[in-house]
């Protein structure tokens, strides 16, 4: 029976009549249902197989029609399957006991061999993705990213993904941000600042809001590049100070706080920062993680520890757990995010803190979540190093 309903899905595929197939009933409790449908992926016609899960993700594998081992796999791992086609349905199930009836399936056989059933219009997977910026941007060009035609330089496509998926992590938070008024955004630790312009320019040129933005750095020739570059844009709320990041004083409260790549404990200081002026939002992606490498001293993690290259990338997860602990001490919700596909860069993880005004710093949650960051730190860094926080911070700022 199941192969029966492999060769009519593929008989089906052949003649461009598939609809889809809906799998139900999964073996594996972790998933809920997948649905094949034929796609146009890259010139070729394909079966896209997207797979729901009890979490409320979604994943998606595309198999080539030659692939009947995938495919059987597939069937065989579903208590129930329902194909349907331009020529007609058939449902295929699998009882209890393993007893697998197909209903329907001679009927759609003779449809489909009959003669030629309605051809389906089949979606394709492959167009342009919508971005928010398209390369154009004057700010893109000045900065190098684009050639005057609007074209992204090969060389600086990854860059340019990574702009694009920077500003959608944004476009998130709007509904955390305020909805009139000036907004007033600082970018920390800025470097050169592709982030900054961007943020700017979609704020400012695309959503049409009054911004004040602020980039910090201790690069003064970064620095005074960045400001020529703002004068030569016309975007007259941005601007660049030369200094310290610790040093810096907003002068008020600010609504979102972005860094992009602070290096090592300079994300710890923007994160403190940000905290300190109150922000409604905090964007960070945190770069070359070497403090708590040094200062790991976890007994209990020694199995672990004793493998260089494994301790680094436990020690680089661990400090970003822990700030995210910071965060959530501090009245934030925090989550970690994916910023850009981790084969183009290992930089790829953004933390986010979203403030809660619920939040009471002296009330008894607070103490507890403070308490449980520091017992973390404890468990990883040892008595020792207790006072010496990983999060360069103090509670009290």
């Amino acid at each position: 029976m199941e192969t029966q309903l492999l060769d009519l899905l593929l008989t089906a595929f052949s003649k461009e009549a598939l609809v889809k197939a809906v799998l139900s009933k999964p073996a594996d409790k972790r998933e809920l249902k997948t649905v094949l449908t034929p796609r146009k992926i890259g010139g070729n016609i394909l079966l896209q197989a997207e797979t729901f899960l009890a979490d409320n993700k979604a994943v998606h594998e595309n198999i080539p029609p030659e692939d009947k081992p995938r495919l059987a796999e597939l069937i065989a791992s579903h208590g129930q399957v329902n194909l349907i086609t331009s020529a007609g349905e058939c449902e295929l199930r699998r009882s209890k006991a393993g007893k697998v009836t197909l209903l329907g399936g001679e009927k759609l056989h003779r449809a489909l061999a009959g003669g030629e059933p309605p051809r389906v219009n089949i979606a394709r997977n492959d167009r342009q993705k919508a971005r928010i910026l398209s390369g154009s941007e004057p700010f893109l060009r000045l900065l190098g990213v684009s050639d005057e035609n609007g074209r992204v330089y090969d060389k600086k496509q990854a860059k340019f993904r990574q702009i694009n998926r920077f500003l959608e992590l944004i476009r998130d938070c709007l509904p955390y941000l305020p909805k009139e008024g000036e907004l007033r955004i600082c970018d920390l630790c800025c470097g050169k600042s592709y982030l900054s312009f961007a943020a700017y320019h979609y704020f400012a040129n695309i959503l049409g809001r009054p911004v004040r933005m602020t980039g910090v750095d201790l690069k003064p020739d970064v620095i005074d590049f960045c400001n020529s570059a703002a004068r030569t844009l016309g975007f007259t709320g941005l601007q660049f100070l030369f200094g310290n990041v610790a040093a810096y004083d907003a002068g008020g409260h600010v609504h979102l706080v972005l860094s992009l790549h602070a290096c090592d404990t300079a994300t710890d200081l923007v994160l403190s920062r940000a905290v300190a002026f109150g922000a409604d939002v905090i964007l960070s992606t945190p770069c070359c993680h070497h403090e708590l490498n040094h200062n790991l001293d976890c007994p209990a993690l020694g199995f672990l520890s004793e493998y260089s290259m494994l301790r680094q990338k436990f020690c680089d997860a661990a400090t970003d757990a822990l700030r995210l602990k910071y965060l959530e001490a501090c009245g934030y919700t925090t989550a970690a995010l994916e910023l850009i596909d981790p084969e183009e860069t290992p930089k790829n993880i953004l933390l986010r803190g979203l403030r809660r005004k619920d939040f009471d710093p002296e009330s008894t949650e607070a103490k507890d979540l403070w308490n449980r960051y520091e017992a973390a730190k404890t468990f990883l860094a040892g008595e020792n190093h207790v006072q010496k926080t990983l999060s360069q911070s103090a509670k009290t700022e």
